[in-house]
């Protein structure tokens, strides 16, 4: 495809909001921004394209919050995300352009009905913890939506919220847990051919924008509320999964 100006004025600008999300909010919804560039081209390409850019956000994410995770509670879903990621490339060696587009949009909608669903009070205000081998489970389906989409988030939010954790641990854990998914999944990824000189270069554009997002969520964990931050999200997430889905559809 061509990539002319609007183009990456939007993938910049996605790139700036991923690294926000990233850095600074543990929600998982860094991956609106794979969500948002599916729109535009080959959901393949785009997973391709934003890999490296979220594991350079790893790396400006993580040294701020170092040590201030939860190990003992991270390391059942870190270990269960490998059978997960396995099955994402099962899928995705079977997967064409539009089911990945209907698969996106249906993970951005069940984003937005989890998150709403909390706000409401549907589940309960004081979760009880859950067992190591339900985080095994719990990582086994975040290495899955991980792969195929970036969105491995709201299993782990579940799993984490219910340890009763103070907000940055959580956080800390968040960010832990998907830079060991990330490089998990970068080595399927080559071998799949996602990545090509057309990502690559594409990517060195997109770098300094992710950067930038990831250095200002890493300082707005600390001083912005989250409620207005997250409200852009779920409508912004529900206007991608619903345009993804009618894609993949009707394609």
């Amino acid at each position: 495809m061509e990539y002319d100006f609007s183009f990456f004025i939007i993938a910049a600008a996605a790139m700036v909001f991923s690294g926000i999300s990233k850095a600074g909010f543990g929600s998982g919804a860094s991956f609106a921004g794979a969500s948002l560039l599916s729109i535009l081209m080959d959901p393949a390409v785009a997973l391709g394209i934003t890999l490296p850019l979220f594991m350079l956000a790893d790396v400006v994410a993580l040294p701020p919050f170092w040590n201030k995770w939860s190990w003992p509670t991270a390391k059942p879903i870190v270990l269960g995300s490998l059978p997960g990621v396995g099955l994402g490339v099962f899928l995705y060696r079977s997967a064409d352009a539009d089911l990945l587009r209907v698969l996106l949009g249906l993970i951005s909608l069940a984003f937005v009905s989890y998150q709403v669903l909390q706000i409401v009070g549907f589940f309960s205000s004081t979760p009880r913890k859950l067992s190591t081998r339900i985080g095994g489970l719990v990582g086994a389906i975040a290495g899955f939506t991980s792969f195929i989409s970036h969105a491995g988030g709201p299993p782990v939010a579940v799993y984490l919220l219910a340890q009763e954790m103070d907000k940055t641990t959580y956080h800390s854990s968040t960010v832990l847990i998907f830079t060991i998914i990330n490089i998990f999944k970068f080595v399927p990824y080559a071998f799949l051919g996602m990545f090509t000189l057309e990502t690559l270069w594409i990517d060195a554009i997109l770098a300094p924008f992710i950067l930038v997002g990831a250095f200002v969520g890493v300082r707005a964990h600390f001083l912005v509320p989250e409620k207005l931050f997250f409200i852009l999200t779920y409508a912004m997430l529900l206007i991608i999964g619903i345009k993804l889905l009618w894609d993949g559809l009707s394609g």
